[in-house]
């Protein structure tokens, strides 16, 4: 293995740092004991119990989570059930248009799908005489449309890596094919699976532009909330909020990877018993 230079180990030390120093800045003021959001003047928790005391916060707080999940259990169960019957396609023209399709929304700018879902929900309301019809699940349907393709490109990769007959063998073995794929498929495709799934949930709880023209008055996310906060002055419990969120991601992300190199130890050391065998 090749020892990196020192011009190499400056160069990624300063590419972290410009990528993380916001973040820790975030951090460090978030436990500033005045309101001022440049200037540190000693350490306080006194912002994590405002944070707590506002009410609409952890409304909207508690609102994005909802959303977030239900966003992520609806995406990775579609985008599973769609990556399988994609995967069984023939090569062609049909199965690149269908790839080419799913592709779209991520491919597509997030304020032209936000503005087009906006009036779609809009015509629909107008057609069928529903009054105030953005709300919550004019955002569920939005958040699941683009998480999707997420999903999907998860977990194809993994479904590509796994062998194409194994199904059929356990289905020889007396499994039927829902069996076969709940006790064989699903298993191999499991940590593709996690990451769609986080994936969606990190989309669905960060996504501030195309929630913003979808939405109504009645439901708010959080984005939504924290860019009504920037029309007046920020004060440091968004900080504070701001930390809290980004301790939880970071706790996921690293609970994910701790799963998927287990998983891979899994693997490894079971074909290694089937090749002493």
């Amino acid at each position: 293995m090749k020892k990196m230079s020192i011009s190499s180990k400056l160069y990624l030390a300063m590419v972290m740092l410009f990528l993380y120093l916001p973040i820790i800045m975030l951090v460090v003021l978030s436990f500033n004991a005045s309101n001022s959001t440049s200037v540190m003047s000693g350490f306080s928790t006194k912002w994590y119990v405002e944070l707590f005391r506002d009410e609409e916060t952890i409304k909207a707080c508690y609102n994005t989570i909802i959303l977030a999940v239900l966003t992520a259990i609806t995406s990775t169960f579609i985008g599973t059930l769609a990556a399988v019957g994609i995967n069984k396609m023939k090569k062609g023209f049909v199965k690149t248009s269908v790839l080419s399709v799913t592709n779209i929304p991520m491919m597509n700018p997030e304020i032209v799908t936000g503005v087009s879902m906006m009036l779609l929900f809009v015509f629909i309301g107008t057609a069928l005489k529903i009054n105030g019809i953005l709300g919550f699940w004019t955002l569920f349907i939005a958040h699941v449309t683009f998480s999707l393709p997420y999903v999907i490109l998860n977990i194809m990769p993994k479904l590509k890596q796994t062998d194409a007959h194994i199904s059929e063998a356990a289905q020889d073995l007396g499994c039927t094919k829902l069996q076969a794929f709940l006790k064989v498929v699903l298993p191999s495709i499991r940590p593709g699976i996690v990451a769609g799934f986080i994936m969606a949930f990190t989309l669905s709880l960060d996504d501030f532009i195309i929630s913003y023209f979808v939405s109504g008055p009645k439901f708010q996310t959080l984005p939504i909330r924290i860019f009504s906060m920037t029309k007046k002055r920020v004060t440091p419990d968004m900080y504070a909020l701001s930390t809290i969120i980004f301790i939880v991601i970071l706790i996921l992300l690293v609970l994910v990877n701790i799963f998927q190199a287990k998983d891979e130890e899994n693997k490894n050391a079971h074909k290694k018993g089937a090749a002493k065998k």
